[in-house]
């Protein structure tokens, strides 16, 4: 782990309420929200929410894996731009971006578990990187 790695997370233990309600008001798009086709792929199961603050595909075929592959280029824009203002790598940003976004995911919703593997959200929590603000 560098040590620009080890320093936010440091900051996260600190400041993990705050700068997590901070990110929680940028985690997805508004547009993605408002897309049918995303819409119908979450519900579905088709894509899920991954470790690491992308959209992953589960199943479906192209026209699944062209709508992730736009959602994927746009998130990544969007968290360039915001790990320059926060000090971190872009990696970092999207990492903790995925905590947020898995922890959003409703019941039903895909999102990938620690370990890699595909989960279905329950009723309850789902299971997050420990090192999730």
């Amino acid at each position: 782990m560098t040590m620009t790695a080890r320093t936010l997370i440091r900051s996260w233990t600190l400041a993990g309420p705050a700068f997590a309600l901070a990110l929680a008001g940028v985690a997805a798009p508004a547009w993605a929200d408002r897309d049918p086709a995303y819409a119908a792929a979450r519900a579905s199961g088709q894509v899920g929410e991954k470790t690491d603050g992308y959209l992953g595909v589960i199943g479906g075929g192209g026209d699944v894996r062209a709508l992730a592959d736009k959602i994927n280029i746009q998130r990544r824009a969007n968290y360039t731009e915001r790990a320059a203002s926060q000090n971190a790598t872009v990696e970092e940003y999207a990492f903790t971006q995925g905590c947020v976004l898995i922890q959003r995911t409703a019941a039903g919703e895909k999102y990938q578990a620690p370990d890699g593997s595909w989960q279905t959200r329950g009723a309850g929590a789902p299971q997050r990187d420990p090192r999730c603000p």
